[in-house]
């Protein structure tokens, strides 16, 4: 019935953007003694999720005055290729880089509103339309020039219940998945503990250093040669989805210096890879296909029989390892960043070599089932996003 719905557009009318869909300009002078208790920014909305999780108190202060309510949908202008869209289940203030939209009428139904601002149409039209090399944002006349077919309302209502019912299935995914993934925290830092407190029970800390051999792949932090077709150049901003490496925008690098670092650092398919600067504390395998690493990375290699690859893994992603290295940061230069000694004499307590295969396996097991979650989370964001795609179309 769906693509009947689709399908056939008779009596659907193209409308723009602007005639259908007002920005709300509702402020607050004072937001926390006007009784406001909740901050959103742009980062506490996740791209293709519509669910505002997270936000800041308001107590906490903030200079942010738009005023959103329940029902009402947050778009991202600023940087809008992040594809930020939400719908708030609560009153608060937002960033001046949110616009609070809400239909101006009943010819569209409100529930609509977030899905036509998820469509590639609309956030390719407000890509387009953005002006700023640094921070590109759109602005909400270009915005009100964006046209799409509206059906009449009794076929919004059947495209609103489908799509309801895929946010439904999604929320769930979500949910199981924050699950697993808390599990999967509660195991490592119940085998990992916090060192710096004393929660270690029978365990020995010790130096990570006497675990792990810690092996800067650009010592000299200065930026190599560059070429068309090289060798990808990873650098934080490669680490893509939970376990792999985006080359699509990475520099190249020519062979000689590829060979140079390979000599080096002796790379092999399961050392580990650790970001120790910027966004600290990713960590993949190397892999098998070659690569090249930029200053923001170290390579991490088991010393002895103390410890895994596979365990010094999943030490890495632990709050424990996360929390004591934090310790050693520095943020002197606005960028957070580690170096090899403070790595290498961060405390650990971990259990008895024979303990980690037993574990290893039980990370792997629920990483997967994340994993799982998440693929049929994309399958049904992109079946969502086919059903709305027709409406811009």
């Amino acid at each position: 019935m769906l693509e009947q719905v689709i399908s056939n557009k008779a009596g659907w009318t193209r409308v723009a953007f602007g005639d259908v869909v007002r920005l709300s300009k509702l402020r607050a002078k004072d937001p926390e003694a006007e009784g406001y208790e909740r901050v959103v920014g742009l980062e506490h909305i996740e791209p293709g999720d519509l669910r505002i999780r997270r936000w800041a108190d308001i107590a906490d202060g903030t200079t942010f005055t738009s005023v959103f309510k329940p029902g009402q949908v947050l778009f991202g202008k600023r940087r809008a290729y992040q594809r930020k869209v939400a719908v708030a289940d609560f009153t608060g203030v937002c960033s001046g880089d949110i616009y609070v939209l809400e239909p101006s009428s009943d010819a569209l139904m409100p529930e609509l509103l977030p899905f036509i601002c998820q469509t590639d149409a609309f956030f390719d039209h407000a890509v387009g339309t953005s002006a700023g090399s640094l921070s590109p944002r759109t602005n909400w006349k270009s915005l009100a020039d964006f046209e799409f077919l509206l059906p009449p309302i009794q076929e919004q209502a059947r495209l609103v219940e489908v799509c309801l019912s895929l946010e439904d299935s999604l929320n769930s995914l979500y949910a199981a998945s924050a699950a697993a993934q808390e599990v999967l925290r509660a195991i490592l830092f119940k085998e990992i503990p916090l060192a710096a407190k004393g929660d270690l029970g029978e365990k020995e800390a010790r130096r990570f250093g006497d675990y792990v051999e810690i092996i800067d792949p650009n010592p000299s932090h200065r930026y190599p040669e560059y070429c068309e077709d090289g060798y990808p150049l990873v650098a934080t901003q490669d680490f893509d989805g939970p376990d792999g490496f985006d080359y699509s925008e990475a520099k190249r690098v020519p062979e000689k210096t590829f060979l140079e670092q390979k000599r080096r650092c002796r790379f092999e398919p399961k050392d580990v890879v650790f970001a120790r600067k910027g966004i600290l504390g990713l960590s993949r395998f190397y892999g098998e296909d070659d690569k090249a690493f930029s200053h923001t990375i170290v390579m991490m290699k088991p010393k002895n029989e103390g410890i895994s690859s596979d365990f010094l893994l999943w030490v890495t992603r632990s709050d424990s390892f996360m929390a004591e290295i934090s310790r050693g940061m520095n943020a002197n230069s606005g960028v957070p960043t580690l170096g090899v000694e403070s790595l290498a004499n961060a405390l650990v307590a971990l259990p008895p070599r024979e303990q980690q295969d037993n574990l290893v396996d039980q990370f792997n097991g629920l990483n997967a089932a994340i994993k799982n979650i998440e693929t049929r989370r994309e399958k049904i964001i992109d079946m969502k996003a086919r059903i709305v795609a027709g409406i811009a179309n």
